[in-house]
């Protein structure tokens, strides 16, 4: 249970992939309609959430000395937005253990508002389809409503349209960073080009296989300018790609992280330990079904 003995409440942030992304269109505000799969992976950060005098963060772990705890930090963000909306005043405390790199492509921080999110639900006794939660989500972040659900999910619109996925495998899975954030509207700001028509998913992809098969006939339309700002993603994309038991690799979101799903634990194993190399980030993991 996510609460603790102590009166805490434990929430685990964790990562988003795009298992593909292709980009639909563009609406006349400039934001960008998009059509991708996502998934989520049993690695990430974990935010403790306890009733205190008044609404705080404080930040641990590999990748905190990069974040802010003020105003502008997405979690602290969403605690006071939540409290305005059900009416609470936001004497929380929030400790982030931040393990995710940052600006990193597997919605860190989205991940980690809608873990406060459901966190505060928790704490404050929000019925669980109270719509309050996901609208304060829909208002933060074009990531953070498929991060709220926290299910694999079709996101459409920019990215408050969630539809069902088929069922996902528990495939084997490899992160890999080259240790260089990349900003989103960068990514979006060198892209060129056309747009692409959503992808029709088969069913079923309950094997790992059958999912490799399927992302074989997708794409992620974000790497190519990604790759003009960070051209170290196509080395990491390579050197995924040439593991043994590399069923498919590819850049997630707007990068710089890149994926690659592995037939077994023990070859992504072996993968993850033969990549991690400085400045390089890397984990390995499953998806979380």
């Amino acid at each position: 249970m996510p609460l603790c003995s102590d009166g805490s409440w434990r929430e685990f942030a964790p990562a988003k992939l795009n298992l593909y992304l292709h980009i639909t269109g563009r609406r006349a505000d400039g934001y960008h309609e998009l059509d991708s799969l996502i998934a989520f992976a049993d690695i990430g950060d974990t935010l403790t959430l306890r009733p205190a005098e008044g609404p705080s963060l404080s930040l641990g772990g590999p990748f905190a000395a990069g974040l802010s705890s003020g105003p502008d930090n997405l979690a602290l963000r969403a605690l006071l937005a939540l409290a305005d909306a059900a009416g609470h005043k936001p004497d929380v405390a929030i400790h982030l253990e931040k393990r995710l790199p940052i600006a990193s492509g597997i919605g860190g921080g989205s991940a980690d508002a809608a873990a406060v999110l459901r966190g505060l639900a928790g704490l404050w006794g929000l019925a669980s389809d109270d719509p309050r939660p996901m609208a304060v989500a829909t208002a933060l972040g074009a990531d953070v409503p498929v991060c709220l659900a926290g299910r694999p999910a079709v996101v459409g619109g920019i990215g408050e349209v969630l539809k069902p996925a088929p069922a996902l495998p528990a495939a084997p899975v490899v992160l890999v960073n080259p240790g260089l954030p990349l900003s989103t509207p960068a990514v979006f700001k060198a892209r060129s080009g056309g747009f692409s028509a959503p992808v029709a998913l088969l069913e079923p992809l309950d094997d790992v296989d059958a999912l490799a098969a399927a992302l074989a006939l997708s794409r992620n339309m974000l790497t190519t300018p990604a790759t003009t700002l960070v051209p170290e993603i196509n080395t990491v994309v390579d050197s995924l790609a040439q593991q043994p038991g590399c069923l498919i690799a590819r850049m997630s979101g707007s990068g710089a992280t890149c994926f690659g799903l592995f037939a077994d634990d023990a070859q992504a194993q072996a993968a993850a330990a033969r990549l991690a190399r400085a400045p390089w980030w890397t984990a390995v993991g499953r998806l979380t079904p």
